[in-house]
C-alpha cells in the first residue's frame, strides 16, 4: 500500500463504540420476529401463542380473576387468549456497508478512489472483533464491478483494492443494479443483517443497461432499493459550481440524505459513515421498559 494518508486506518473512539462495546459481539441492534434475542418488551399478541411473555400475559389477566368465577372452579388462575402478550426481542445483527463508487474518468477519480480505500480499511479495522463487512462496487465504462465482495478481512480488502478499473463513461444504473443484486443476496444470506448503501457520484449517469433513458433507468433502480427498505446515502461528488442536482435527485429517489463533502479524505468519508451507522441504530433499537 503507498503511504498517502489517504489510506491510513484508524481506529476511533466513537459514539457507537460506547453504545456496544460493554458487551461482545455485533455492534447494531434491531427488532427481530425469531426466538431469538433478549426480551426487552411484550405486546399484544392477537390470541397467538407464538412466543408468549408469561409474565406479561399474567399480568394482563391479573384484573380480570374476580369476573372469571367458572373458569377458576378448575384453575388456579384463568388465563383467555385475549390475554396473550407476546415478546418483543433484540438482538445484535451485523452491519453490512457497501460502497458504490464512479471509477469513470474524472480530475477527482483518484481522490475518490483513495478516500474510499482509506474509509474502507478503517471500517475493517475498527470492525475486527465484530461481525461486520465491507464490500465495494465501482462503475466506468460500459459495466460495473465487484471490486471486493463483503468481507471483515483487512488482508483481502487490500488485495481486491490493489488495482482497480477506472476510466470511460458513467454506467450509474449497471452500478446501482449489481448494488441491489448484492444487498438483496445478503439478506436472504444473513436476513439479521443492516445494509447501509454509499453511493459516491455526480448522479450524471449516461450509460443505460437496457432500453430506457441512462437517468431514467438510473431512478426506476434507485426507487426499487428504496421499495427494499435498504438504507443509503449519496456522497455528491460534482463541483459546487458545476452541480445540477443531480445527486440530490437520485438521493431522492432512494429516499437518502445527500451530502457534500467539501474535502473528500478517508477520515471525512469514514467519520460520515460512522454517523450514519450511530443514527441507523438509534432508530432501529426500541427502548427498554422497565
Amino acid at each position: 500500500m503507498r503511504s498517502d494518508p489517504s489510506f491510513t486506518p484508524r481506529k476511533l473512539d466513537t459514539p457507537l463504540d460506547k453504545i456496544v462495546r460493554h458487551v461482545a459481539g455485533r455492534r447494531s441492534r434491531t427488532r427481530t420476529e425469531r426466538k431469538r434475542g433478549r426480551y426487552v418488551q411484550s405486546r399484544w399478541a392477537n390470541g397467538n401463542p407464538y412466543d408468549l411473555a408469561f409474565d406479561a400475559t399474567l399480568r394482563a389477566a391479573a384484573p380480570y380473576q374476580g369476573q372469571r368465577t367458572e373458569e377458576r372452579k378448575r384453575v388456579a388462575f384463568a388465563i383467555r387468549p385475549n390475554d396473550y402478550m407476546r415478546k418483543i426481542r433484540v438482538r445484535r445483527s451485523a452491519n453490512l456497508i457497501l460502497f458504490l463508487v464512479d471509477a469513470s474518468w474524472s480530475m477527482a477519480v483518484a481522490e475518490r478512489m483513495a478516500a474510499t480505500k482509506g474509509a474502507i480499511l478503517s471500517l475493517l479495522t475498527d470492525a475486527y472483533q465484530r461481525r461486520d463487512r465491507v464490500g465495494l462496487i465501482v462503475f466506468q465504462k460500459d459495466r460495473a464491478t465487484e471490486v471486493l465482495p463483503p468481507t471483515n478481512s483487512v488482508i483481502l480488502a487490500q488485495r481486491a483494492m490493489t488495482n482497480i478499473p477506472i476510466g470511460g463513461k458513467t454506467p450509474l444504473s449497471a452500478g446501482l443494479h449489481l448494488a441491489y443484486d448484492v444487498l438483496r443476496q445478503e439478506k436472504i444470506l444473513h436476513p439479521d443483517v443492516m445494509p447501509l448503501l454509499i453511493v459516491l457520484t455526480d448522479g450524471a449517469g449516461n450509460v443505460a443497461i437496457g432500453h430506457l433513458p441512462p437517468l431514467e433507468e438510473t431512478y426506476r433502480i434507485a426507487t426499487q432499493i428504496a421499495e427494499e427498505k435498504i438504507h443509503s446515502i449519496v456522497i455528491n461528488m460534482e463541483h459546487t459550481a458545476f452541480d445540477q442536482g443531480l445527486a440530490q435527485t437520485l438521493a431522492d429517489h432512494l429516499n437518502a440524505p445527500c451530502y457534500t463533502i467539501t474535502e473528500l479524505h478517508a477520515e471525512n468519508l469514514y467519520q460520515t459513515v460512522r454517523q450514519e451507522m450511530v443514527q441507523r441504530s438509534n432508530i432501529h433499537t426500541p427502548v427498554e421498559l422497565k
